[in-house]
C-alpha cells in the first residue's frame, strides 16, 4: 500500500431525521451518537483524519468540542453521499470513506477491511459492507436491505424486498447492507454529478445510482451482524447494550433524549 494515498471519513450528521428527530445528538450512554461514530472511525489504523459534514451549527459546536473536525454544508442536499462530498472537496485525500452518522457500532476491523482495498486498488470505484442477517424476520423487513454479490465480489442488486427470493430453497447466502461506502476521490465526484435513477427513486436506496450507471460497488464481507440507529427502539436497545458492556444500570435519560432536546 502506498503511503501516499490517504483515507479520510466523513460522517454526514443531518438534524432532521423523521423517524428519530435530532438522531446525531441522541444519546447513548450519556455520549451522543455522532460522537460515538467518529470515535470508531478515529480507531481505524488506515484513517488519516476524521470530519463530520452537517447542516447544524448544534451538531458542529458539539464536533469541535469533542476534538474533531465538522464542516458546514447545505441544508438541501438529497443524500448523505451530497453532503459528504461537500465537504470532501475542501478534504485532500484519495480516498474517501463515507461513514453513516448512526452507526455507533462499527466494528474498526469491519471498516478497515473496506478501506484497506481502496488504498491498495485505485482501480476500485466503491467499497461497502455487508454482514449476516442476524434473524428471519430480517429477511421480510423493507427497513433491512439486503444485497446480493457476484463471484469476483461485486453487488448485484440492493433492495428492501426480500433477495434473493426464495423460489425453490437453495443455499444462496443473504446479506444484509452497512451504511460504509469507501469511495475513489474522482467516483465519488462522478457520483454525485449523476441524475437519481429510477431504481434509486423506487427503492429509495442511493447506491443504485451507481449500479444503473455502470459503476462497480465492491463488498466487504464482515462475519459477525451490528446494528445501526434507526428507532427509538435501536437508541433504546443500543443503551442497554452500553450499559451492560458497562457493568452499570442503562442511563434512561442518555436513552431517550439527547442534549438540548
Amino acid at each position: 500500500m502506498s503511503t501516499e494515498r490517504r483515507a479520510v471519513a466523513i460522517i454526514p450528521a443531518r438534524i432532521g431525521s423523521t423517524r428519530l428527530p435530532r438522531k446525531p445528538l441522541q444519546k447513548i450512554g450519556g455520549r451522543e451518537v455522532v460522537l460515538r461514530v467518529c470515535d470508531r472511525a478515529a480507531s481505524s489504523r488506515l484513517i488519516d483524519r476524521v470530519v463530520v459534514a452537517t447542516d447544524d451549527e448544534e451538531i458542529r459546536a458539539l464536533v469541535e468540542g469533542a476534538g474533531y473536525d465538522a464542516r458546514m454544508t447545505s441544508p438541501d442536499h438529497p443524500t448523505g453521499t451530497d453532503r459528504v462530498a461537500e465537504a470532501a472537496a475542501r478534504v485532500d485525500a484519495e480516498v474517501i470513506a463515507n461513514i453513516q452518522g448512526d452507526e455507533p457500532f462499527l466494528p474498526t476491523e469491519a471498516l478497515d477491511r473496506a478501506v484497506r482495498p481502496m488504498l491498495e486498488d485505485p482501480g476500485k470505484p466503491m467499497h461497502t459492507l455487508v454482514v449476516p442477517l442476524e434473524k428471519d424476520e430480517e429477511f421480510a423487513d423493507p427497513n433491512v436491505v439486503k444485497v446480493t454479490v457476484d463471484r469476483e465480489g461485486r453487488a448485484l442488486y440492493f433492495s428492501r424486498s426480500p433477495i434473493p427470493h426464495r423460489w425453490r430453497g437453495g443455499g444462496a447466502p443473504v446479506w444484509k447492507h452497512v451504511g460504509v461506502y469507501i469511495f475513489q476521490r474522482e467516483a465519488l465526484f462522478r457520483f454525485v454529478s449523476l441524475p437519481r435513477s429510477p431504481l434509486e427513486e423506487g427503492e429509495g436506496l442511493e447506491q443504485l445510482r451507481a449500479l444503473e450507471n455502470g459503476m462497480a460497488i465492491y463488498v466487504g464481507f464482515h462475519p459477525d451482524p451490528f446494528h445501526g440507529i434507526e428507532t427509538e427502539e435501536d437508541l433504546r436497545a443500543a443503551g442497554e447494550r452500553i450499559a451492560r458492556e458497562e457493568g452499570r444500570s442503562p442511563d434512561r435519560t442518555g436513552s431517550a433524549r439527547g442534549s438540548g432536546s
